[in-house]
């Protein structure tokens, strides 16, 4: 049965594989846990290794208290042994190389793809949107590929393992991390958002070092002790919040240059 974990997530564990998601590059699969609900499985052993779960934490968690919909996110103990009674060659083997803590997103059933052209965003939603992505560099929210769904007419986020860029080299010496690149060119909010000055200034306010401190203890340990550039967990939680100090540090040029893309498409 789902259990606390230390770090404040539930933990369930898998008892059976449904099936994949396809259009996932990852491929993510559905899953029923012990709890009888039904998640939305990211895995460890997929190509872009465990970070890209660090950042579908860090994000949507964050992205969470900051008052935007987010499913659940569960930790999921996963057996190999599941692989057993798998066809499917390629889910077997990722089967077998996600053994232990992986994440779930809660199932949302009969949810699909977000359209801001069939429905259009409100507004502030869309500006508030717009200013999170930039603050944590989140590359995959174009009219191509939405990462957002619609679930009983509300807008919900889903899939953040490309935010946080960063975090896959950690070299301060590249580029300081309030330059990093994020083009909104193609970002799904761009045509719909406001001035960014009023979200500015509320969703920066809010994003505090206790707060912070409160989401990156949701990351376990065993995540982060295997980073190649800081030695233990506790140092590199601390390398996640000088890259949010940095991003969040005025003058944010970021919130500039998304403001200047934002009006360039008015």
């Amino acid at each position: 049965m789902p259990v606390n974990s230390p770090t404040g997530l539930r933990t369930v564990a898998a008892t059976r594989y449904v099936t994949p998601f396809r259009e996932g590059g990852s491929l993510p699969g559905l899953v029923e846990a012990d709890d009888l609900g039904m998640y939305v499985l990211k895995f460890r052993g997929a190509g872009q290794g465990v970070k890209v779960l660090v950042a579908e934490i860090v994000v949507g968690e964050l992205a969470r208290r900051l008052g935007f919909r987010v499913p659940e996110i569960v930790l999921v103990e996963l057996d190999p042994e599941l692989a057993r009674s798998e066809p499917d060659q390629e889910v077997q083997e990722l089967l077998r190389a996600s053994g232990g803590l992986n994440i779930g997103l809660d199932y949302l059933p009969g949810s699909f793809d977000y359209n801001p052209v069939v429905r259009a965003p409100e507004p502030t939603e869309a500006t508030r949107l717009l200013w999170l992505d930039g603050l944590v560099l989140n590359v995959d929210r174009s009219w191509r590929n939405p990462n957002t769904l619609l679930w009983h007419r509300k807008l919900w986020l889903i899939d953040h393992g490309a935010a946080l860029y960063p975090h896959h080299y950690w070299r301060a010496d590249r580029f300081p991390a309030d330059r990093y690149r994020f083009d909104a060119a193609d970002h799904l909010m761009l045509p719909f958002a406001g001035a960014l000055s009023e979200v500015d200034d509320e969703l920066s306010a809010a994003i505090t070092p206790e707060l912070l401190d409160e989401v990156l203890a949701l990351v376990p340990d065993e995540w982060l002790e295997g980073d190649e550039q800081f030695p233990g967990a506790d140092r590199v939680r601390s390398a996640y919040r000088d890259l949010f100090a940095a991003r969040l540090r005025a003058p944010r040029t970021w919130v500039d240059e998304l403001e200047a893309a934002r009006a360039a498409r008015v």
